[in-house]
């Protein structure tokens, strides 16, 4: 299978970079009470650290942000879901539990600051592609059993002409949604710096760690940017 990020994707900022990681043979399990521990420290100390108007001024969701208006995606209208989920954070809301894997990788993302998507590969059976949407592709909203059509020219992540996330960091799909019956995962990660230290380098590690060590499958991990476009797993 191949995964490819649209040429026209770099124009928006050259710099974007997409963290890949490949679980196999995960056993994923209820939330134990150490992950959701994990959980609610990553919130408390993200609210202790951020107040509500400086969550915007953070350095991935300020360049999240550019990216959805460069690409005509109103990001006031369309919050990335990382953004959405800080703000909720940040007025004392917790999130849900949901299985260990949903709220570890949930933990890893308010930990470093980035967006990441888990993307069961049950529910993927064409190659994937970060591109401007076209006539055909269509989306099943989360909790949906109906499919939308979605309007073209704009920025998503799709399988085929099944879209995963629309509104590129917006909202993901039903398809494709981790539960306790995942074994092979697709994570997304998406930043603008792979520097060691930086947000992506450290989440795609966190997220190696957790594969390997709290489920006890195997990995494998790329990096796709303007200079490595596509790749094959």
């Amino acid at each position: 299978m191949k995964y490819t990020i649209e040429k026209s994707v770099f124009e928006l900022n050259p710099d974007i970079k997409f963290g890949i990681l490949i679980g196999n043979n995960i056993k994923n399990s209820e939330t134990r009470p150490e992950d959701e521990e994990r959980l609610r420290r990553a919130e408390g100390k993200f609210r202790n650290k951020v107040k509500p108007d400086e969550i915007r001024d953070l350095t991935n969701v300020k360049l999240y942000r550019e990216v959805m208006k460069n690409s005509g995606i109103n990001p006031n209208k369309y919050l990335p879901s990382v953004e959405a989920m800080f703000k909720r954070i940040v007025k004392g809301g917790q999130l849900p539990v949901i299985n260990a894997l949903v709220d570890l990788c949930n933990a890893v993302s308010i930990e470093r600051g980035i967006s990441l998507g888990g993307h069961d590969l049950i529910d993927i059976h064409d190659d994937l592609e970060v591109r401007y949407s076209r006539k055909g592709d269509i989306f099943l909203p989360f909790g949906s059993e109906n499919y939308e059509d979605v309007e073209e020219k704009e920025l998503i992540f799709t399988s085929g002409n099944i879209v995963q996330t629309y509104k590129w960091l917006w909202r993901q799909s039903e398809l494709g949604k981790l539960t306790l019956e995942s074994t092979d995962v697709f994570f997304q990660l998406v930043g603008f710096d792979y520097g060691e230290g930086s947000s992506l380098y450290e989440a795609m590690s966190d997220i190696e760690n957790l594969i390997i060590n709290r489920f006890h499958g195997t990995c494998r991990k790329y990096l796709v940017d303007i200079n490595n476009p596509s790749i094959e797993f």
